[in-house]
């Protein structure tokens, strides 16, 4: 099985004034993505606004970045019902990509056993790795760690987890129980430097859409263990991710944040919208004291 260590960017998807995909910017984007020095990509994540696109558009996003990158590409094949999950999750692995992440549905409320069923299905007729997307924040589910843990000792192709619960105490006790077994990702970008510590793998973070270069100079001050420079870059991460994830619309200030430093990507699908003058100052004087602007 591949492993998934290092930084990943869960990158936008550009759109231009009809709303539409923007393909050059696309692919100017996964190039410099891995210019950066970034582990992979994940394609259709949360930042991706994966539900906003129709199955026929994520096919054809999943297709350009499959040709253009050079580093491994995950594909976010999350849908409201096991059958369509497997459907699209067949057709991205067709496609090319080296894993697929899977939230839970988020739609109707599946309890711990039909979560079960509903990932279990997935492993059995999908025959590709598969990294698991924990993210209440979107979902309202937390998914259970005995529920995880048991779906890791059934199916081999089950490799990881992103984990976005901003949790310090549930990456822990993740590493505790399947740390050997399988990646953990820390999927909040102000627990990366921690959870390292504690032995995950990696990350999979929005602000690296914003500062890709930063995201990989605090992994790589980790492997090298100069920790007081780790925890220096960790607290201006914090700072940055602050203003542009948890402050205003997420997708929103990401783009308007990479349209400031110079990413013609458009701005997100409605029913997200620009942001207001007060919410760009916050991010500009962000970029500026983090020394991208």
């Amino acid at each position: 099985m591949p492993m998934f260590e290092g930084v990943f960017v869960p990158h936008i998807t550009p759109f231009d004034d009809e709303e539409e995909i923007n393909e050059e910017m696309l692919r100017d984007l996964v190039h410099y993505f891995a210019d950066a020095g970034l582990n992979g990509l994940v394609t259709l994540g949360s930042n991706g606004e994966f539900p906003y696109l129709s199955f026929e558009e994520k096919l054809r996003v999943l297709k350009i970045v499959r040709d253009e990158s050079p580093v491994p590409v995950i594909a976010g094949v999350a849908e409201n019902s096991t059958k369509e999950t497997i459907r699209l999750a067949k057709e991205a692995w067709d496609i090319g990509v080296d894993a697929l992440l899977i939230a839970p549905p988020y739609y109707f409320k599946p309890d711990k056993r039909e979560l079960f069923a509903h990932y279990s299905r997935i492993a059995y007729e999908v025959e590709a790795p598969i990294l698991l997307y924990n993210v209440p924040k979107f979902t309202t589910i937390n998914i259970d760690l005995d529920v995880f843990e048991k779906l890791v000792e059934e199916h081999s192709n089950i490799v990881g987890i992103k984990d976005s619960s901003g949790s310090i105490g549930r990456i822990a006790e993740l590493v505790r129980r399947v740390g050997d077994k399988i990646n953990i990702l820390a999927g909040t970008a102000d627990v990366m430097y921690p959870s390292w510590m504690l032995g995950a793998h990696g990350a999979v973070v929005a602000v690296a859409n914003v500062a890709p270069r930063l995201c990989v100079e605090l992994y790589n001050a980790f492997l090298e263990k100069r920790y007081e420079r780790a925890r220096k870059l960790q607290l201006m991460i914090n700072y940055l991710n602050e203003v542009v994830v948890k402050k205003y619309n997420q997708i929103s200030a990401i783009k308007e944040a990479m349209r400031m430093l110079g990413f013609e990507v458009g701005y997100p699908r409605m029913l997200a919208l620009p942001l207001d003058e007060k919410a760009l100052e916050d991010i500009e004087r962000a970029l500026i004291e983090i020394g991208l602007l």
